[in-house]
């Protein structure tokens, strides 16, 4: 099962879209461009269906940044013919195109083609991507965490936050040295981004194994990976 993010402000075609595609895969809607790149940075992502026509930032400067950061396949959903737009948007890193109306025997064959191509370059991957952690194994690949019969899937930040500790486990972290890290800009006082997703990870991590802390919090000086007790 893969993850679909689809930007697309169109409620009927969101619905259309989520209705036959989660059969299948997983759906994340968004509804606006920005709303699509605020999703895209906090979710793993394999495949995303974007509109070209959106409020907020449109369809191209979503593809232009999603690619500045990710090679995920992009596949751009248009209501327009116009050839030279359509070469325009595939030169600037689109990867397929779909013209509305569409059918959906189209939509699922485009779709499958972009995830076979994911598919194929995960299985082709040498490097071990598994880490470990007492009782949980974190997979690099696919942000899963797992314990016995449980596993849950990390959103992405969550993920380079959980990763960023277990490479410097006995290292205390402040909300800035964290932050920094894994958003790459200056952490402004009183944000509470990263609080959330603190509190979204440890949930996850006790969704997979309750009987064990993994972070702790160093009252005045920031957070740390749970040593053994």
């Amino acid at each position: 099962m893969a993850r679909i993010l689809q930007i697309e402000d169109n409620d009927d075609i969101q619905k259309i879209l989520r209705d036959f595609l989660s059969e299948e895969h997983e759906i994340i809607q968004a509804y606006s461009g920005t709303e699509g790149l605020r999703l895209f940075e906090i979710e793993n992502v394999d495949l995303v269906l974007l509109d070209i026509m959106l409020p907020g930032k449109n369809g191209e400067q979503v593809l232009q940044e999603i690619r500045e950061i990710s090679s995920v396949p992009i596949i751009m959903l248009t209501a327009l013919g116009d050839k030279q737009l359509i070469s325009q948007y595939l030169l600037a890193g689109a990867n397929d195109y779909i013209i509305k109306p569409f059918d959906l025997g189209e939509v699922y064959a485009r779709v499958t083609v972009q995830l076979r191509g994911v598919t194929k370059s995960r299985k082709q991957a040498t490097k071990q991507t598994n880490l470990s952690i007492k009782n949980i194994t974190v997979n690099s690949d696919t942000f899963e965490i797992s314990h016995l019969e449980k596993s849950v899937r990390l959103g992405k930040k969550e993920f380079q936050i959980f990763h960023a500790l277990l490479q410097h486990p006995k290292k205390i972290f402040t909300k800035e040295d964290l932050y920094e890290s894994v958003w790459k800009e200056p952490y402004l006082p009183g944000d509470n981004t990263l609080n959330a997703q603190l509190s979204n990870l440890r949930r996850k991590l006790a969704q997979v194994d309750d009987s064990t802390d993994y972070i702790e919090t160093i009252w005045g000086l920031g957070v740390r990976l749970k040593g053994e007790d």
